[in-house]
């Protein structure tokens, strides 16, 4: 849906020019400024701008006062009046000083890519956990940049970078806006809780845990729909999904695990959406396995996999079991295909192949089964029987005696978690 401002006399839609500025800051941090600056355009499409058109230039650093160079800043006032644009959006971050600046000179709104992300997730959180975040996350990037938003608080009351916390709320003091944060911290440290409360009962009820992450548009969401019917929300779109799902999801052999699908990564995520998200994020912490869902059909694959693997190194999940699952391989070219990685670990896979999605099950049990051990337990001890049955998977009963010996697939978690319980009665022989 297309999104609009509203003027008194009739509705305007956001039509806009796209600006990247490639600094020698941003050559030397290896982000590739031509996948940014596509991304840039699925993000303006997806809040339902109209591109015009893309400016891009080279300089060893940025302008002060404009971000752009002068010269730029005319060609840009020039397109825009010949296209008719009423929005320019830069992919790079600007400063309240610049936004002022650039609007003065240019007489358009200016967004930026944190601002336009914040706008999409704006839109589309819907739990209370998912407003709040993003809510804090837009109020903590606005701050510091009041006084470069007069324009873009008043042009036309709404479109892109005006939703969320709403104008009213943006024109009051630094100190309202303070204590706003501060109440919205408060509040998300209470959702903080609660879900933490609801890890330690899986934790508690032995729920061995399984989280989809990956770039943005990967196909996550199609998963969990495909793997457990769950009811999500799928749209060919980037932050189709925001608020985490969870669903439970039966393995070969009859083991439940809980699939939970994640926030899709994308190419500088904005730093106030992260630490607004965090608590959401972390959810990747407490799973025993990740499933890395990459778009195999991507051109940009390689780089997007490198953003994924950083994030979960910042979240400090980059030692969970990993397997990649190369998702979309009916829309890949031959020579796509021959390029993937094969073997341990690795999984060429389209979401709408039920054979694949056994075969997706068959590799989660099998990564989590964990080793094969021998125990020996005496026959008035069925609570110990029953906790083998119920934490591991019996592949072999035999009887010695007063004795029971019980050869079971135990993973490790599951043996850390009742290992003491259990260790006295692994046979060693």
């Amino acid at each position: 849906m297309a999104i609009t401002t509203h003027d008194t006399e009739t509705d305007v839609q956001d039509r806009a020019i796209l600006v990247s500025l490639v600094t020698d800051k941003i050559k030397r941090t290896g982000i590739d400024p031509e996948l940014s600056l596509q991304e840039l355009v699925q993000l303006a499409e997806t809040a339902g701008v109209e591109v015009l058109d893309v400016l891009r230039q080279n300089k060893e650093t940025p302008d002060s006062r404009w971000f752009i160079g002068k010269g730029k800043v005319e060609e840009l006032r020039m397109a825009a009046d010949a296209l008719g644009a009423n929005t320019a959006i830069f992919d790079q971050e600007l400063s309240g000083a610049q936004v002022r600046n650039l609007e003065e000179a240019l007489d358009l709104k200016i967004i930026d890519r944190t601002q336009l992300i914040l706008d999409i997730f704006a839109g589309r959180a819907k739990t209370r956990e998912g407003i709040i975040q993003v809510e804090l996350a837009q109020l903590s990037y606005l701050l510091p940049r009041l006084s470069g938003q007069g324009k873009n608080l008043s042009r036309l009351g709404g479109g892109i970078g005006t939703r969320g916390p709403g104008e009213s709320k943006l024109e009051t003091d630094r100190r309202h806006i303070r204590d706003r944060i501060t109440e919205l911290k408060r509040q998300l440290d209470e959702v903080v809780k609660t879900r933490e409360l609801h890890r330690e009962r899986r934790r508690k009820a032995g729920a061995v845990q399984v989280a989809l992450v990956g770039y943005t548009n990967a196909g996550k969401s199609t998963l969990l729909k495909q793997l457990t019917d769950a009811d999500v929300y799928i749209e060919n779109q980037l932050f189709a999904t925001l608020d985490p799902t969870s669903r439970v999801l039966e393995l070969a052999g009859g083991k439940e695990v809980v699939l939970t699908d994640t926030v899709g990564f994308i190419q500088n995520l904005p730093h106030d959406l992260v630490a607004s998200f965090r608590a959401t994020l972390e959810e990747v912490n407490e799973a025993n396995l990740v499933l890395h869902v990459v778009d195999a059909s991507s051109p940009m694959r390689e780089e997007q996999m490198e953003i994924v693997q950083s994030i979960l190194q910042d979240l400090g999940a980059s030692g969970t079991p990993q397997i990649v699952l190369f998702n979309k391989i009916d829309l890949c070219q031959p020579e796509q295909l021959e390029m993937l990685p094969t073997g341990t670990g690795y999984l060429k896979i389209s979401a709408f192949n039920p054979e694949d999605l056994t075969r997706i099950t068959e590799m989660i049990a099998d990564e989590l089964a964990g080793d094969t051990l021998n125990f020996r337990i005496p026959g008035d001890r069925g609570d110990i029987s029953s906790l083998l049955y119920r934490v591991g998977e019996v592949l072999e009963t035999t009887y010695d005696e007063n004795d029971v010996l019980y050869n079971v697939r135990l993973n490790k978690e599951d043996y850390d978690k009742w290992g003491y319980m259990l260790a006295d009665f692994v046979d060693q022989q």
